[in-house]
């Protein structure tokens, strides 16, 4: 019996030490930076631009720029948790090639901006963004948001945020969205109470339905990363007018390989107040 009580004492220990590990070492867990991002045109983005966007906290994060056509929307674009702007090039050649402008932001940390990321920084970084946007001329009123994996956190937030201040973006378009970070997390450490651990929290669901603009939601019905289901109940709780594209046998990262660029450019062509008129809700 003695031995049994101090097995379990050691069990629970042992528990006890990975829960603390993993509460303090999440970041590392959550984002993952990539290296230099290089130029533009090393990935074919050759009417792109470098640009220099100051924070609220005093950094310049790395951007890059590609202004639209006339009458075409930007496109700011938020990345996913690993790698660098450079590796989303290809999907800001297809949306370029239709006029369509492009921010691909880069985050703190990433891309070889200085900084580490959090929530908050993110945030921040997204705001910042918006702000040079502006300051070209381009309010909330021309901008659509994307936002990838991770970067589905930061673009509901910023959509949420502006819709709040009334000045709500032209278009959401979420690619492998999760409702919160807590949820995220809980697919993959299902023996760990994420909804205490979790710092950096990405609190979509509790914001979407706020954002004031049409919504597209992507995902993969393969997705071992951020499950369906959770893209699925992030639509189920965004207003309309929203679309969605479920692609059959898609996984997170490839989804482009099963349509979704097609999907994007349907959203841009549907959507109020984008390039057509008709509703794209159903």
């Amino acid at each position: 019996m003695q031995t049994v009580f101090q097995l379990l004492i050691i069990a629970v220990g042992a528990y006890v030490l990975v829960v603390g590990l993993v509460f303090l070492g999440q970041r590392h867990l959550m984002y993952h930076p990539g290296g230099s991002a290089g130029r533009p045109a090393d990935v074919g983005l050759e009417s792109a631009r470098e640009v220099r966007v100051p924070t609220a906290d005093g950094m310049a994060l790395l951007s890059w720029f590609l202004a639209p056509a006339p009458g075409r929307p930007v496109v700011l674009y938020f990345h996913g948790n690993a790698g660098t702007i450079a590796d989303r090039a290809y999907k800001a050649r297809l949306l370029a090639a239709q006029g369509f402008g492009m921010m691909l932001a880069e985050y703190r940390g990433y891309g070889g901006n200085s900084g580490r990321p959090t929530e908050a920084g993110l945030y921040t970084d997204a705001q910042a963004n918006l702000a040079w946007l502006a300051g070209q001329g381009y309010g909330p009123g021309k901008i659509v948001i994307y936002g990838e994996s991770l970067g589905t956190g930061v673009a509901v937030q910023a959509a949420h945020h502006l819709a709040q201040a009334g000045t709500p973006v032209r278009g959401l378009v979420l690619e492998a969205p999760f409702t919160t970070m807590a949820d995220a997390a809980k697919v993959h450490y299902p023996w760990l109470p994420t909804g205490l651990l979790t710092r950096d929290r990405y609190e979509s669901s509790a914001r979407i339905a706020a954002v004031q603009c049409p919504v597209l939601v992507i995902h993969g019905s393969a997705d071992r990363v951020v499950p369906q289901d959770q893209g699925q109940r992030l639509f189920d709780l965004a207003a309309a007018p929203k679309t969605a594209a479920w692609l059959p046998g898609a996984g997170h990262s490839d989804v482009y390989d099963f349509g979704a660029g097609e999907a994007v450019l349907d959203f841009l062509a549907a959507a109020p107040g984008l390039i057509g008129g008709r509703s794209a809700a159903r």
